[in-house]
């Protein structure tokens, strides 16, 4: 019986890591400057009077190198539902009642992309996991997204609400582990956050409120997971060699989120930067050991890095001794559409294999074989992953 039981168990798992075989974006169409910001979001919420926290927050908005951003919100919305943008005003339905719709739709438009990339029908899509920290619901995002995808009733759905934005990182490690042990198993993985759940308006002891607001931007990301492609039919472009999670002791109160009557409320400590520097290279080092390499020298390394804000990148790029260009694509992420909390990191992903084609790289990891991609959010938690390049002629 243990070997009939050993023979089952190998014949359900698949042979060869798991490969990236596509990966989709998508934004909501409206888009916002960052030097129009402050004025947009001083007026929209009636603080125009407030001039020496607006001359404030147009400083925090000229430090984060945010170029623009995207967001569902608009100044219509927010006439036809004033609560939202009153501080402290009960609106937690108002927001419910946008993102539960809204949410799925904008992660079923990159879910095609991804989709269309691979080539593949969606027929065979055996797994679906969505992540958001855009609103809570029953049944979730994921039973709605493959409500709009037509997916077939028998394919398996994971929901991970309030992950925050290591999530990115999450939803691939589930995905790599899904795929290796189920042959055959194509696996959707999907983040699409909407910051309706957390605009606010501004209050003079609420500095880190304004932070946020300076931040964060609305997206949606998806990619196809799987192991052993059919080359014949299917391209890969990374594979995830490597994954792990690393929970960082006593720093659970340096990134925060309270869901309140008044939406989603965040939190960010001053300490962040200096916590995730801190750590960065431990959980770097695990992950390597973990497969047998010592890496010397970082900059050896192509990165995929959750844009979570410029002194949290420039803190990486000190405390690892990285060369200027190292986290050039994370850079233009977080310009061209600041942080999109846990779509953030695939939104990297996915840039990084467009400058590596464009560029007319061999490989599609910036010239590289091996990288890295990195998550972090609420915990604090780290989410890291080795990732090996795929050159383009094997994949072909």
């Amino acid at each position: 019986m243990a070997s009939i039981l050993e023979e089952i168990r190998q014949a359900q798992r698949a042979q060869g890591p798991a490969t990236v075989l596509g990966i989709g974006t998508a934004t909501p169409v409206n888009c916002y400057y960052q030097a129009d910001y402050p004025d947009y979001f001083f007026r929209v919420t009636n603080c125009e009077h407030k001039t020496e926290l607006k001359e404030k927050f147009q400083r925090i908005c000229q430090k984060t190198m945010i170029r623009k951003r995207y967001l569902h919100l608009t100044e219509e919305i927010l006439k036809e539902k004033p609560n939202i943008r009153t501080y402290q005003a009960p609106s937690l339905d108002d927001r419910q009642e946008i993102v539960i719709e809204e949410v799925p739709k904008l992660g079923e438009k990159a879910a095609l992309e991804a989709i269309k990339e691979w080539g593949q029908h969606k027929s065979r899509i055996t797994h679906l996991v969505f992540c958001t920290t855009s609103g809570v619901h029953m049944p979730g995002a994921d039973y709605q997204l493959a409500k709009l995808l037509d997916l077939p009733p028998t394919v398996n759905r994971l929901m991970l609400y309030l992950q925050g934005c290591y999530g990115g990182g999450t939803v691939l490690r589930v995905g790599k582990d899904i795929a290796e042990n189920n042959a055959g198993a194509r696996v959707l993985v999907v983040c699409a956050e909407i910051t309706v759940m957390t605009f606010h308006a501004p209050e003079d002891d609420q500095l880190g409120c304004l932070v946020g607001q300076s931040l964060f931007g609305d997206g949606a990301g998806a990619v196809i997971i799987g192991a052993d492609p059919d080359l014949s039919i299917e391209r890969p472009i990374f594979q995830l060699a490597c994954a792990r999670q690393r929970r960082i002791p006593n720093s659970e109160h340096d990134v925060e989120g309270f869901l309140r009557e008044m939406g989603l409320f965040i939190h960010l400590s001053e300490e962040v930067t200096d916590v995730v520097s801190a750590h960065i290279e431990k959980s770097l080092g695990e992950v390597f050991r973990s497969i047998g390499v010592n890496i010397k020298n970082w900059n050896s390394l192509f990165w995929v890095v959750h844009a979570g804000g410029r002194a949290i990148l420039d803190g990486i790029q000190g405390k690892l001794a990285l060369k200027e260009d190292k986290l050039d694509v994370t850079r233009h992420v977080l310009a061209e559409y600041g942080n999109v909390a846990s779509a953030c990191v695939l939104f990297v992903l996915d840039e990084m294999r467009k400058k590596s084609f464009k560029d007319g790289k061999i490989t599609t990891g910036d010239g590289l074989d091996w990288g890295v991609l990195l998550g972090f959010g609420p915990g604090m938690t780290v989410e890291t992953m080795v990732l090996h390049s795929v050159q383009i002629d094997d994949a072909i």
